[in-house]
């Protein structure tokens, strides 16, 4: 803030600068308004008086729970949360206090689990909804359940009974080389029984994936079936039709 000292000190200067003033041609003197040099100086005392009334002050509380006003920020704590106040004393800003990187941390996890649970919250409006578009009574839901098994079903009892047949080759095969007794091995017994055996392992890889199959596509229809009961009994309430879409994964 500027002090009156340095304002008078510029209507001093604003006096000599007008005494100052060239004659008018003629040998009169000018007369009347002011020259360029009073005009700018009368400019700089008018901005200097509008600060000096709009100049703020800051209300601030340090570490002791003491509350300060202050013309400036003092340099250790200028990370502290503060309201800038005008000459009438109105709050005209207010300053949040600065935030250690630990907090910095903690706000970015909660923004990043409030996004996780509104997704999370999207996809089972959108199940919901589409649980209601694709099935009219819990029966309808059975027999997709049983489509589906079939399928699977189907692919499981075709993988084992040709493991059975890969088997019984394999023991054919092996029976073969144990009757060589000890004489060399022909390659292409050594070849065929190194290939059952591979599709053998293979087989059971697979049926041991469907059954798995199986279980996970039983499960989710049972649970698609008992949220279907629960929003039918109104145990549970679908969301708004707007924030669903598609159909329910077979």
């Amino acid at each position: 803030m500027r002090g009156s000292n340095e304002i008078r000190w510029l209507e001093v200067d604003l006096g000599n600068a007008n005494r100052g003033r060239a004659p008018a041609p003629g040998g009169k003197r000018r007369g009347g308004g002011r020259g360029p040099v009073a005009a700018a100086v009368v400019a700089v005392l008018t901005a200097l008086a509008l600060g000096a009334v709009e100049a703020a002050m800051y209300k601030w509380v340090d570490e002791k729970g003491v509350t300060h006003y202050t013309d400036t920020m003092p340099p250790d704590a200028v990370n502290k949360a503060n309201t800038e106040l005008n000459k009438q004393g109105i709050p005209i800003k207010k300053t949040d206090p600065a935030i250690t990187p630990e907090q910095r941390k903690a706000r970015e996890t909660e923004v990043e689990r409030q996004r996780e649970a509104a997704k999370l919250q999207a996809e089972t409006a959108r199940r919901d909804r589409a649980l209601l578009d694709s099935y009219t009574t819990e029966s309808d839901i059975d027999l997709a359940k049983n489509r589906s098994l079939r399928t699977v079903e189907m692919a499981l009892s075709s993988a084992q009974a040709y493991s059975a047949q890969l088997t019984k080759r394999k023991a054919e095969l092996t029976a073969n080389k144990a009757a060589l007794a000890g004489k060399p091995v022909p390659a292409t017994l050594e070849r065929d029984l190194a290939a059952t055996e591979t599709e053998l392992v293979q087989q059971t890889d697979f049926i041991v994936l469907k059954k798995k199959e199986g279980v996970t596509i039983a499960a989710r229809y049972d649970a698609d079936k008992a949220r279907w009961a629960a929003i039918k009994g109104g145990s549970v309430s679908p969301a708004p039709p707007a924030a669903q879409a598609g159909s329910p994964k077979k």
